[in-house]
């Protein structure tokens, strides 16, 4: 970021690497006093979207950080709790953005990883995780110090968005299939493929993660988001929104609830795969090896969720054994 917004990206990687919540909120605290809230929040209208996404990111950083990230800021009663000028700044950013429940793994994650050096030319997202080292615009941890274990779990979850485009793909090839279609069972199975590829690919993120250091600090930021469901990783749920899991096991609020910190597209598109799917989910009543199939989909997204709630345990509750492929 440039100009006057540099004082935000400051703000963000003091905050990403304060001790405690009280050190964050001082942060804030003092550049309230000093003007530069209110001076940022007169310049968000300029703002592209590409550089509002950018705000937003580091505005997360910072709302998690201070314990805030359950809060509403246009809510009378979030005034009571946190700094009036950083409300302010983060619901004029959360207007232009056209996204009011930012403050998620989506934005703290997904716009916060970026790679190393820039290609000379454009390379498919999966393939641009793979080859290129990504490195974080906000750290969690110091500079000069390891990535810690709230960095590696971001990390894992952009290279599974990255990789899980697959998924995406598929989902849309099996939105009005009749099950009786003979590809149903074909995308079927390469949905299968890629879910336990995206679950091998958790399980290696682990040995990093397990190792990486961590503070309390960290682990309540991780904590908070979990407590507000803000952990969701997008590709899962475009996952559950074809095969019918989450909303069984969830129930339609719950599942909607998760989806509030999308934007407005992808809850739109998730909704439409939640219509056009419904046909493919009528395999889990059937038998036959189309429905085995279907049900081996299942099974497999089962176990990829499982892994990566594992891996935000690992996160949150540091052990020394690695996360193995029993888990």
């Amino acid at each position: 970021m440039i100009g006057t917004w540099t004082r935000l990206d400051a703000m963000a990687r003091a905050a990403a690497v304060a001790p405690d919540r009280a050190a964050a909120v001082a942060l804030v605290e003092r550049a309230h006093r000093a003007g530069e809230l209110s001076a940022l929040r007169q310049r968000v209208s300029r703002l592209s979207l590409r550089n509002a996404e950018a705000a937003a990111m580091r505005i997360a950083v910072i709302a998690v950080s201070c314990g805030w990230c359950g809060l509403d800021p246009q809510a009378p009663a979030a005034r009571e709790v946190a700094d009036e000028a950083f409300l302010d700044l983060w619901a004029a950013v959360a207007h232009r953005i056209d996204h009011d429940q930012f403050v998620a793994l989506p934005t703290l994650a997904l716009h916060n990883w970026v790679p190393e050096r820039k290609p000379r030319r454009h390379i498919p997202i999966d393939q641009l995780a793979r080859t290129e080292v990504l490195v974080p615009i906000v750290r969690w941890a110091p500079e000069g110090q390891p990535l810690s274990r709230l960095d590696r779990l971001m990390l894992a979850a952009t290279r599974l968005e990255a990789h899980g485009i697959w998924l995406f793909r598929l989902a849309e090839t099996l939105a009005g299939r009749s099950p009786d279609d003979s590809s149903t069972p074909t995308a079927l199975r390469r949905l299968v493929r890629v879910q336990h590829a995206l679950r091998a690919q958790l399980l290696a993120e682990a040995t990093d993660l397990t190792a990486a250091p961590a503070t309390p600090q960290q682990r309540a930021v991780l904590g908070a988001l979990a407590e507000q469901g803000a952990l969701e990783p997008p590709v899962l749920q475009a996952a559950e929104a074809v095969l019918g899991i989450g909303g069984r096991r969830m129930g339609e609020g719950r599942r909607q609830l998760l989806r509030r910190h999308l934007p407005a597209q992808h809850r739109a598109w998730l909704s439409a795969m939640d219509r056009h799917c419904a046909p493919v989910r009528t395999l889990a009543h059937r038998g036959g090896p189309d429905a085995a199939v279907y049900r081996e989909a299942q099974e497999s997204l089962i176990a990829l969720r499982r892994t990566y709630t594992a891996l935000v345990q690992a996160a949150a509750r540091p052990t020394t054994a690695p996360l193995t492929a029993a888990a």
